[in-house]
């Protein structure tokens, strides 16, 4: 386990500090669970983001493909 110091805006400490109390949670064990939360939700952005520009790659080519396809005559 990593030691870190870190500095938090008052307001944020205060209302904390409140639901911890009401939790009866450890501070330490708190900010684990919502940093673990937070990477999470970054994860997902980031491979988010990286599917759309993929799929701006992609893009063209489906479309064209996709003309191609509507121009076949079928034969019954």
């Amino acid at each position: 386990m990593k030691t870190i110091s870190l500095k938090i805006d008052d307001s944020i400490f205060v209302e904390t500090e409140k639901i911890l109390l009401r939790m009866k949670k450890p501070r330490n064990r708190y900010i684990n669970e919502a940093l673990e939360y937070y990477n999470q939700i970054q994860r997902r952005l980031i491979i988010e983001k990286k599917l759309k520009s993929e799929s701006e790659l992609v893009k063209s080519d489906s479309m064209s493909v996709l003309k191609d396809f509507e121009e076949i005559e079928y034969v019954d």
